[in-house]
């Protein structure tokens, strides 16, 4: 009786981490449409010049699109993190936090991006794009690693191999964003594409856990 009161304990305190966490993806995710301004015609209304204003947009359509994906693979990452975690501590839950704050910006550099992509400040803007996902990557790190700290928060399947990897490949996302940064001064869309490119790799990381997790391929 107790085992089983002690594992619906544990089931809700990571249910209800999880529950906020998506609570806040969400309304990160849904305030990047907020960009997406209907255009004003200065020169009268016709077909030609809605059809032109629109085509003018297209920074603001790349940014959403970008920001977009990217933070529904950060989800996924975040979702995949939690499939590994029975338990939760105080630790956890602030690293967890300090992520979600990062995740309810991203809607910020993303509107910089969207205004500015296309002017002489385009270096700045791709330059705090490209620096806030930087710290989200090093957010990323802190959670796996309070998460896997002495194995304390685990689920006792989950494997060392596995747990390495994902260092492994949460780390080398930060040089290549802190590249995206520095490069943003030379060429701001050499720098929105390495984010772009970034994509591949958090794609990669979600589908190698998860052929993980049902143990059809090992993770290492």
């Amino acid at each position: 009786m107790n085992t089983k009161r002690n594992a619906s304990l544990v089931e809700k305190e990571t249910g209800r981490i999880e529950a906020f966490s998506d609570g806040v993806f969400a309304i990160a995710i849904t305030l990047l449409v907020l960009d997406l301004k209907v255009p004003a015609l200065a020169n009268g209304v016709t077909a030609n010049g809605l059809g032109k204003a629109l085509l003018w947009q297209w920074p603001s359509y790349l940014s959403f699109f970008i920001s977009f994906a990217t933070i529904l693979i950060m989800w996924i990452n975040h979702h995949g993190i939690f499939k590994l975690v029975q338990k939760s501590s105080t630790l956890f839950m602030f690293a967890n936090g300090f992520l979600l704050l990062l995740v309810t910006i991203v809607p910020f550099p993303t509107a910089l991006v969207a205004k500015y992509l296309t002017t002489p400040a385009a270096s700045t803007a791709c330059a705090v794009y490209a620096g806030t996902f930087s710290m989200i990557n090093l957010a990323y790190n802190l959670l796996l690693w309070s998460a896997t700290y002495q194995r304390r928060l685990l689920k006792p399947t989950v494997k060392t191999s596995q747990i390495q990897a994902l260092f492994r490949l949460y780390l080398l996302g930060f040089p290549l964003y802190l590249l995206a940064l520095f490069i943003a001064f030379w060429n701001a869309y050499v720098s929105i594409s390495i984010c772009l490119g970034l994509w591949a790799l958090w794609m990669y990381v979600s589908y190698e856990r998860e052929l993980a997790r049902r143990e059809i391929l090992p993770l290492q």
